[in-house]
């Protein structure tokens, strides 16, 4: 995502190094906690969604609204989060929503040891810890904006080296505890990554327990899809529960407002706010 993580260049750089509304599909089958618990429906959206580093003034917001997007990713929080968000309010959400915008909430929280990406890592002694706390934190300030319970919320982690076994292990225990906190909270699990790294730790992770059960992967094709170039096996992630970042740094001007963005094909999860 441009610039508000990392600079555009070290993205290509660390992408290279690293490997150069219905509850249904195999995306929640990972979900195991959700049995339990009656949820709200899943409020999907289809279609062309955008996200950017600070959230976008309402007048621009209002004068992009009927055009190429329909959603919109903010970035409600974390100890990594690039930029600040002005904007980003209750009264912001609430009135978009109205209008008929869609939300995607996109949490940066603890990165791997052995990424570029985050000033905040995560430690193996204690990322089940963290993981639980920042879930929570997550949730606290997904509900401070309107967005209600069985919302997802989309973990963002940045690329690094899978092949660093201790180092992925402990992504996955801070991804497992996040996700089962999540559930506990009545919030559905996201999780933004990238095919060569991030997102293929787990697409492919063996153990499925407490992984999230919606995927947005970052493959930076240029394709609108979230099918013909979706990299793992068809049978994942499936019934509404993908969506895929395809272009980064698109400056696109739309009734007279200029915003530079990154596209995404989205067929997943979005915020509940009615």
């Amino acid at each position: 995502m441009s610039e508000h993580r990392q600079s555009k260049k070290r993205r290509y750089i660390a992408w290279g190094v690293a490997g150069a509304a219905v509850v249904a599909g195999g995306g929640i089958a990972a979900q195991t906690s959700m049995a339990a618990t009656t949820w709200p429906a899943q409020k999907t959206y289809t279609g062309r969604a955008f996200d950017t580093c600070a959230a976008p003034s309402l007048a621009a917001m209002k004068a992009w609204h009927g055009g190429l997007y329909g959603a919109a990713a903010v970035y409600i929080g974390g100890k990594n989060r690039g930029c600040s968000q002005p904007n980003l309010t209750a009264s912001w959400v609430k009135t978009l929503s109205t209008d008929g915008w869609k939300f995607i909430p996109l949490y940066v929280g603890s990165q791997p040891s052995c990424g570029s990406g985050g000033s905040v890592k995560i430690s193996a002694s204690t990322a089940a810890a963290v993981g639980k706390s920042e879930a929570d934190d997550a949730v606290a300030k997904s509900a401070a904006l309107g967005f209600k319970a069985g919302s997802p919320v989309y973990l963002d982690m940045e690329s690094y080296d899978t092949t660093n076994t201790s180092c992925n292990n402990a992504v996955l225990t801070y991804v497992r505890a996040f996700d089962k906190e999540l559930h506990a909270k009545i919030y559905r699990t996201g999780f933004y990554g990238f095919t060569s790294s991030s997102a293929k730790a787990i697409a492919t992770a063996t153990d499925k327990t407490d992984l999230p059960g919606n995927l947005w992967y970052a493959l930076w094709d240029k394709v609108n899809t979230t099918t013909s170039d979706w990299p793992w096996g068809s049978t994942q992630f499936t019934g509404h529960s993908r969506a895929h970042q395809y272009m980064v740094n698109s400056k696109e001007t739309r009734g007279g407002y200029t915003i530079t963005v990154d596209r995404d094909a989205w067929d997943a999860p979005v915020a509940i706010t009615g």
